[in-house]
């Protein structure tokens, strides 16, 4: 999905908008855990209203009274009793925010002071959903479940209480601060997990292959395969050495 310099304003008024509020509420300096979360569900629905609605014995992040909207940043798992529920009644949409490029800043916890950004060299893409997604592989195929992956540069704050000499390894990740939007890769149907596979693999593939071209680790690779395997994207042809082999 195309993100337009309009889209990318109103994110940026909402994290302010969101960001000051839990400041002005809970002291200057201090940040809230899930500030990711509530700047994504006041872009996907600014109407308060329509904002944590009962459905069905569960709270929705968003219902909107003709389809439901979840933000999840981890733990795909925990919304298995939520699906059940809603699949049969609404389409949902799950939002998953991903650090695109990230901003480090260490936070002393005994003067409140705040370090310089320091950015990561780490980029993250939309692939990492896949590990999610097999922990609810089970309600794929439903067409009325449906995804969109949020690339967002973000600065991580994190507190100077680890166990190393700087206090830095084993610390405490205090809080994602969302600072632009970068794109919204959306899958709706099976034909848009089709176009996440590179145009270029060879006609029998391998996770070694998809490794390389995607410059994933191959984990990632292999349930990515799993997945889409599952879906009815790919099929599994047979066997190269120990690997197996794929084709479209």
């Amino acid at each position: 999905m195309l993100v337009s310099e309009y889209n990318r304003q109103q994110f940026r008024d909402i994290c302010d908008e969101v960001v000051s509020g839990i400041r002005t509420e809970n002291g200057v300096g201090t940040l809230q855990e899930k500030t990711i979360h509530a700047v994504l569900k006041n872009y996907y629905e600014p109407d308060v209203s329509k904002q944590e609605q009962k459905v069905a014995g569960f709270v929705a992040d968003i219902f909107t009274g003709q389809e439901i909207i979840e933000i999840q940043t981890r733990g795909f798992y925990k919304l298995r009793r939520k699906l059940e529920a809603f699949l049969p009644l609404y389409p949902v949409t799950i939002v998953y925010p991903v650090t695109h490029l990230k901003w480090l800043r260490w936070v002393n916890e005994d003067t409140g002071e705040v370090s310089k950004p320091r950015k990561s060299p780490k980029v993250g893409t939309a692939f990492s959903i896949f590990p999610e997604l097999y922990r609810i592989k089970m309600f794929l195929p439903n067409e009325h479940l449906r995804f969109h992956i949020v690339l967002l540069d973000v600065e991580e704050y994190r507190l100077l209480n680890g166990w190393s000499k700087d206090k830095k390894k084993g610390s405490t990740r205090n809080d994602g601060i969302p600072t632009e939007l970068h794109e919204i890769v959306t899958l709706e149907t099976i034909s848009d997990f089709a176009q996440l596979l590179p145009p270029d693999l060879p006609d029998g593939f391998t996770s070694t292959d998809l490794k390389q071209k995607l410059r994933c680790n191959k984990a990632i690779a292999g349930v990515m395969l799993n997945i889409l395997a599952h879906i009815g994207v790919i099929k599994k042809t047979g066997k190269k050495g120990n690997s197996i082999v794929y084709s479209r």
